[in-house]
């Protein structure tokens, strides 16, 4: 669904000559990537595709970072910091139903999230920057990142020191986001985006006859006292100002309509913001599950996974992207500073290690019927923020060491 901000027109006469030139190679990119969406940690052929791209633009690379990841370093004519910018690879398994020439060729996998958007605005802003190492100072490094819809490939990218030589003093990322229209940008300091913790709740009782619930332990029962109780959590344990979310998305028990249920699966999601809650959730599930399971003489297994901490920007990196962004959209109501989600980034793992910003670029247009969410089988974006992501970035970068 749309955000409520009113649409706005998206002006181009903002973004340099050059980069408006290259807005016909930055589609013929995501086109080309659109129709090869490829999963979590397969990503040849758009690993092979930036790599074929970063060759003919002479810029230096390592590939094969935590199996199909990329980073491209481009240095400048002078001597300064190393900003590096993040663009995420994977695609979703989703069957693709836009009637789009450049719709799926690979059934059952679709760019469903703008990822194949995000590669080619790095790879326009990689191009634009090697061919004007004398306009920013230090060095730019591009992160092509695999897997971040799960199991996450930011960590083992960390992992194998791609902040590293030379080391990263700051990062910046964008989502292109069919939540906000064309012609807006969705930046502000602080918790962006939430933390992502999955359980897994099996609970043991006792079946038996329908008709003879007394010689039973009711998993059903059980578990329904379970799905009320974690509820409480966020009503009655967390601090009311704090934002949190407990939802048990799967409810699995019995098979028959006189049969009271031996065993029942629970499976759900926990989403936060605020990071003092990191380890505080998987606790209290436990001491809620073992008190119902005690008083009721059911047993129980817990598998508690905490996948993504929350995105949480920095103060003057968000001021850095938000002081760019309000001179290319031209229009204070283009920023929209109430822009978090609960849905969940593993770039949080980045800005936990280096200061950085993580902001989202409008690309809805219901106009055109580009306005399907994220991880829809109809969903698209208008590709007119391919080269608004490309000034934005380009800009950060000539500013950042100012």
């Amino acid at each position: 669904m749309l955000s409520t901000i009113p649409s706005l027109a998206a002006d181009l006469s903002q973004i340099r000559l050059e980069i408006r030139a290259l807005q016909g190679q930055l589609v013929t990119w995501r086109r080309q990537l659109h129709q090869k969406p490829e999963l979590a940690f397969s990503e040849c052929l758009t690993a092979e595709l930036i790599a074929q791209n970063l060759k003919k633009m002479e810029i230096d690379f390592m590939s094969e970072i935590a199996q199909t990841g990329i980073v491209a370093t481009i240095r400048s004519a002078y001597p300064g910091p190393v900003l590096a910018i993040r663009a995420d690879m994977d695609a979703l398994p989703i069957q693709e139903e836009n009637k789009v020439d450049y719709r799926s060729q690979h059934d059952g996998k679709m760019h469903a999230c703008g990822h194949d958007g995000h590669i080619a605005i790095a790879l326009g802003t990689a191009y634009y920057l090697s061919q004007h190492r004398d306009t920013f100072c230090g060095t730019v490094k591009m992160i092509f990142q695999p897997a971040e819809e799960g199991p996450g490939g930011a960590k083992p990218m960390i992992e194998a020191g791609v902040l590293y030589n030379p080391d990263v003093d700051a990062i910046i990322g964008l989502h292109l986001w069919n939540n906000l229209p064309l012609g807006t940008v969705g930046v502000r300091n602080g918790a962006l985006m939430a933390a992502v913790e999955t359980f897994r709740v099996l609970i043991q009782g006792k079946g038996g006859h329908g008709a003879m619930p007394h010689q039973t332990v009711d998993s059903i029962v059980v578990g329904s006292q379970i799905v009320n109780a974690l509820q409480t959590i966020v009503a009655r344990n967390i601090n009311p100002i704090d934002s949190a979310v407990v939802t048990v998305g799967k409810f699995h028990a019995g098979s028959a309509n006189n049969v009271i249920a031996d065993t029942a699966l629970l499976e759900g999601t926990v989403r936060y913001f605020n990071p003092v809650y990191e380890n505080y959730f998987k606790q209290r599930f436990k001491s809620i599950i073992e008190g119902i399971c005690q008083g009721t003489g059911a047993t129980y297994e817990l598998d508690y996974e905490q996948l993504y901490p929350p995105v949480i920007n920095d103060a003057q990196m968000a001021e850095l992207v938000r002081s760019v962004a309000v001179e290319v959209v031209e229009t204070p109501a283009g920023i929209v500073p109430e822009c978090q989600t609960m849905g969940g980034e593993d770039m949080s793992f980045f800005l936990q290690k280096v200061p950085g910003c993580y902001f989202f670029l409008g690309s809805a247009n219901s106009e055109k019927g580009l306005a399907y969410p994220h991880h829809h089988p109809r969903f698209d974006f208008d590709e007119t923020a391919l080269a608004m992501g490309v000034e934005i970035f380009v800009r950060c970068v000539e500013k950042f060491c100012v």
